[in-house]
């Protein structure tokens, strides 16, 4: 397995990082539209970055004030290497942190099982959003071990 870091970032210091991982994955890979990637709720949220052992962006995600992780993203090639649930672990251990009661978020469908096992359940139906079928999901942070 390939060596990586996660920290906490900011989209004040860190935002053509972050920027770089979700153009890839979310415009280019996913056909996502540029407006609806690009939002005003980045300044206000707390981002996790995942990077190589160049210093690389290879990952990321944020949550925001209200405790709803988004924008969750791992570069194609580093996938399935852990890359996805160390930026979870830390956005977790980081809610639990700020006394979150519950964190949300809105899955792609065929990741579900991944966020099953980092122990959300689904709370609704399947919906579309920019035109991907997704489910939501819910965690209660406090019901967590923090290692």
């Amino acid at each position: 397995m390939a060596a990586y870091t996660v920290r906490l970032a900011s989209w004040h210091n860190d935002s053509a990082a972050l920027k770089l991982v979700r153009e890839a994955v979310f415009i280019r890979e996913q056909g996502i539209s540029v407006e609806l990637e690009w939002d005003r709720l980045d300044a206000e949220c707390i981002h996790v970055l995942a990077a190589d052992a160049m210093l690389h962006p290879i990952g990321t995600a944020r949550l925001l004030p209200d405790g709803t992780i988004g924008r969750m993203a791992v570069l194609k090639e580093w996938r399935r290497q852990g890359v996805g649930s160390a930026l979870m672990e830390k956005l977790l251990d980081e809610a639990k942190d700020r006394q979150v009661r519950q964190v949300t978020l809105n899955a792609q469908v065929y990741v579900t099982a991944f966020y099953r096992k980092l122990g959300f359940q689904a709370v609704g139906e399947e919906f579309m959003e920019a035109g991907i079928s997704h489910v939501r999901m819910a965690y209660r942070p406090y019901d967590r071990q923090i290692k």
